[in-house]
């Protein structure tokens, strides 16, 4: 088992609770977590693209929510294959369950399938008080 010394980190960071948490997520998880569907991760200035092979799949048979800072898509299936023989069967039509943490400040915008590919749209807002500004100096009078 791999230890990790997060205390140089922590030293010069301020209000970061949830680190200790997400990477305990990220230890436990390594490896364990299931490749398909198999998906990709877009950046694109202040917004990202989340997209998930799912052929196979209808808008019907996924559910896209938000909960607690997680992104949750799942996939189910329907048994309408019964009396089916397959010769091969190598498409992959099981249901599944991928979860994706999102930062405060990032919101899902949108999502639409095509051509077999899931599209999440996910937009960075930054809020007024987070962004940069400058701090006057008051001066004391003597």
């Amino acid at each position: 088992m791999r230890r990790y010394d997060l205390a140089p980190l922590l030293r010069s960071s301020i209000g970061f609770d949830r680190f200790d948490q997400l990477f305990d997520a990220a230890r436990q998880s390594d490896g364990a977590a299931s490749p398909y569907p198999p998906y990709n991760i877009e950046k694109r200035d202040d917004n990202y693209r989340i997209s998930l092979a799912v052929a196979g799949f209808s808008e019907a048979d996924v559910e896209i929510t938000v909960k607690e800072n997680f992104l949750v898509v799942e996939g189910k299936t329907k048994a309408d294959h019964e009396g089916l023989t397959y010769l091969h069967h190598g498409i992959a039509g099981r249901g599944f369950e991928r979860r994706f943490q999102l930062a405060d400040n990032v919101q899902v915008t949108g999502a639409q399938l095509e051509n077999g590919l899931l599209h999440i749209e996910l937009e960075r807002h930054t809020p007024e008080h987070l962004k940069p500004r400058r701090i006057e100096i008051q001066k004391i009078a003597a």
